[in-house]
């Protein structure tokens, strides 16, 4: 299975379908999808979804972004539907955010009139500009002159409890993520739908799911290098492969039976 670039996304499209995953990754991130979260979009391709990773470049104002990533994505489905590429006009589409992309999930799924069997939120924050981009708090010393996201993370958190509409959703926080704000995102979209909302914590960090499955072969003779480079190896794979898990079971409980 090969990356195909299709009006501007990147996607992996199984032979066996059974739903599309449109993935957005994080802030500095999100330009080459296809290179920094390679591995788990191509283990949600093995298990037979069709990727739609939609790069982006980070500004200020992320309702445009999110309206711009909604139109590549869907511009990319109508592509992969005229070239007989996709076998159903009934698939379930998921949401898949890391970091930003969550939100950018969150505003499509608030602000446009979309059709989403579920959205999966992996270490989600919504801080304001001054706290995530240092220069802004530079900035902002000038009296009358101030940075902020559009929306705010107020506004966000009011388009939220308003206005989303997609309502089954899986939260994902790791261990030691200092920046993650899942717990507080589960509160508002519980208020929103009762029953709805689940919320995941796994062993990791926020760059959790843009690690790669290292391989390190060993030689001919057992060093303690190697011994170092399998311990290495097994503590990145054993997270990375809980979250595999995770998005798995939640996107088709049926196959983990």
């Amino acid at each position: 299975m090969e990356w195909k670039e299709i009006a501007g996304n990147w996607v992996l499209v199984p032979h066996k379908q059974i739903g599309i995953v449109h993935f957005l990754g994080g802030a500095f991130v999100a330009t080459a999808p296809q290179l920094t979260y390679r591995w788990l979009l191509e283990q949600l391709a093995e298990e037979n979804y069709v990727v739609v990773a939609t790069p982006f470049v980070n500004t200020l104002d992320h309702t445009a972004i999110a309206r711009s990533v909604l139109n590549g994505f869907e511009n990319a489905i109508g592509q992969l539907y005229a070239k007989s590429l996709l076998r159903s006009r009934y698939l379930p589409i998921y949401g898949v955010g890391h970091s930003m992309g969550c939100k950018l999930h969150l505003l499509i799924g608030s602000l446009f009139n979309v059709e989403r069997a579920g959205n999966i939120l992996i270490s989600f924050n919504n801080y304001a500009a001054r706290d995530a981009i240092p220069l802004v708090q530079q900035l902002n010393f000038n009296p009358g002159f101030s940075v902020e996201f559009t929306p705010s993370p107020l506004e966000t958190n009011t388009l939220l409890q308003t206005r989303y509409e997609v309502r089954r959703n899986l939260a994902i926080k790791f261990t030691n993520d200092t920046i993650d704000q899942s717990e507080a995102l589960v509160k508002l979209l519980h208020q929103r739908f009762p029953g709805m909302v689940t919320l995941k914590t796994l062993s990791g960090t926020h760059t959790t799911p843009l690690s790669q499955d290292l391989q390190w072969q060993t030689g001919s003779n057992f060093t303690p290098l190697d011994a170092v480079g399998q311990w290495f190896k097994q503590e990145f794979s054993r997270d990375l492969r809980q979250l595999r898990q995770t998005i798995v079971q939640w996107l088709n409980p049926v196959s983990m039976l």
